[in-house]
């Protein structure tokens, strides 16, 4: 069955520059890990900060586009990844092995048909 493994953390610890050494730190990591999963990995990729998001919202039949995300939190959705995973406990111990900050979560939900 396939999950996604979201990763949610305060974006702000890694700053706008990309020579920051935390995030070329977790990004370090995050590759090792990648490469420790082998064949469980579907996919996945980071995303790039709240600040270059657009929100696409659906509202009295229209669509209205927003720049960045529409709601304020302490957390935003920085990367995921696709695993393959006999069941959501296999899917659990994976993600309790990805590299994340203190105070970061990573969500894990089944796919649909997966």
């Amino acid at each position: 069955m396939k999950y996604a493994l979201l990763i949610y953390e305060n974006e702000s610890l890694y700053g706008s520059d990309k020579n920051n050494p935390a995030l070329q730190e977790i990004v370090a990591k995050h590759m090792s890990f990648s490469q420790d999963l082998g064949p469980k990995r579907v996919g996945g990729a980071g995303l790039a900060g709240t600040h270059l998001a657009t929100t696409v919202r659906s509202a009295n039949g229209s669509k209205t586009v927003h720049d960045g995300p529409f709601a304020e939190t302490k957390e935003q959705l920085g990367g995921f990844y696709l695993v393959e995973a006999a069941d959501l406990d296999e899917a659990l111990e994976i993600a309790k092995r990805v590299p994340l900050q203190p105070g970061g979560a990573i969500e894990v939900r089944p796919l649909l048909g997966g």
